[in-house]
């Protein structure tokens, strides 16, 4: 049986030089964690969100994080990364804008077709299926 020493190999390069098999450091994908989570679906979901806008991404420890509680959790939480590095600027950008929270028109709003009256946060009539339209979303009388 070979010992350790005999199975380790050296290189016949001389040092500074580059081995094949070897990528440049200018040329490797600098993947980059852009969101962490435990939250599995939401992961998923900011995912296609990246992947709709054309950024290469995907999602680590999606295995560990079943062990939540058995390991620390920044160990095992899912991680969003991008594999490009051009890509970061435009996928923190989509994050941060996805993420941020809204502010809803809360007023009712009377629909344009059917003149139901439909609570604010609702974009469509429960009624007859219109779509809220910019006239309407001024409207916040009650009753007809």
């Amino acid at each position: 049986m070979r010992s350790a020493e005999s199975r380790r190999t050296t290189s016949s390069a001389p040092p500074g030089s580059k081995r094949s098999g070897q990528i440049e450091p200018s040329r490797r994908n600098a993947v980059k964690t852009i969101f962490s989570s435990l939250n599995l679906v939401e992961v998923h979901h900011l995912k296609n969100l990246l992947q709709s806008a054309g950024i290469r991404c995907r999602i680590r420890n999606e295995d560990l994080v079943r062990l939540a509680g058995e390991v620390p959790f920044p160990e095992c939480a899912l991680q969003l990364v991008v594999e490009r590095e051009e890509d970061h600027p435009t996928a923190e950008k989509l994050l941060a804008e996805f993420l941020r929270p809204q502010s809803r028109p809360v007023k009712p709003w009377r629909c344009p077709d059917c003149g139901e009256t439909i609570e604010g946060q609702f974009t469509a009539c429960w009624k007859c299926g219109s779509a809220r339209t910019a006239a309407a979303s001024g409207s916040s009388r009650e009753g007809r």
